[in-house]
């Protein structure tokens, strides 16, 4: 089933992160995916957003024109790619730094979380808020399960950073609660 996810914030967010694990996970259940960085000029305070497509059959291009899903770490991502989404997608947004009001569409699923607190709460560190945004947007999509997001971690994360998956697991255990029934 096709399925593309544009994320985006600024950088130091953690986005090619959770981009670059999305399509690890993917590959973990044996789909074809791509995944396309995009980054703005700056190292940190720039912007950063990537592009995931996810496919059982051959993906033809990697680039996503209308998405049908967003994950939104700062206005400024909101305000350029909410109009460009297909009607009927899903956006996780981070109301923590984004009030939903911002958003100027009502034919999406907005699913604006405290990216910060659930973070904080469910891992006892705020700067996994990348990882609560990809547990949600993987329970709300079904696009992979969230054990393969977790088995992903020692793929995509540097070896020198591995004791850092527990921690990992939970943010990305804590996003997929958030949005559940």
């Amino acid at each position: 089933m096709y399925n593309d996810v544009i994320m985006a914030g600024f950088g130091g967010q953690g986005i090619m992160l959770i981009g670059n694990l999305l399509a690890y996970a993917a590959i973990e259940e044996d789909k074809n995916v791509t995944f396309l960085p995009s980054y703005g000029v700056e190292m940190r305070g720039g912007t950063a957003n990537c592009a995931v497509v996810i496919d059982e059959k051959p993906i033809g291009s990697p680039i996503v024109g209308r998405p049908l899903s967003l994950i939104i770490m700062n206005r400024p991502s909101l305000i350029k790619f909410e109009p460009r989404m297909k009607p009927g997608g899903v956006v996780i947004l981070n109301k923590t730094l984004v009030s939903p009001d911002v958003s100027e569409r009502d034919d999406i699923d907005l699913v604006a979380l405290d990216l910060n607190a659930i973070s904080a709460a469910g891992a006892g560190n705020v700067r996994l808020a990348n990882m609560v945004a990809l547990g949600a947007y993987v329970e709300k999509s079904g696009v992979v399960a969230v054990d393969s997001v977790v088995a992903a971690l020692k793929h995509a994360l540097n070896p020198r950073y591995h004791k850092m998956i527990p921690a990992n697991r939970k943010a990305l255990e804590a996003g997929a609660a958030a949005v559940k029934g």
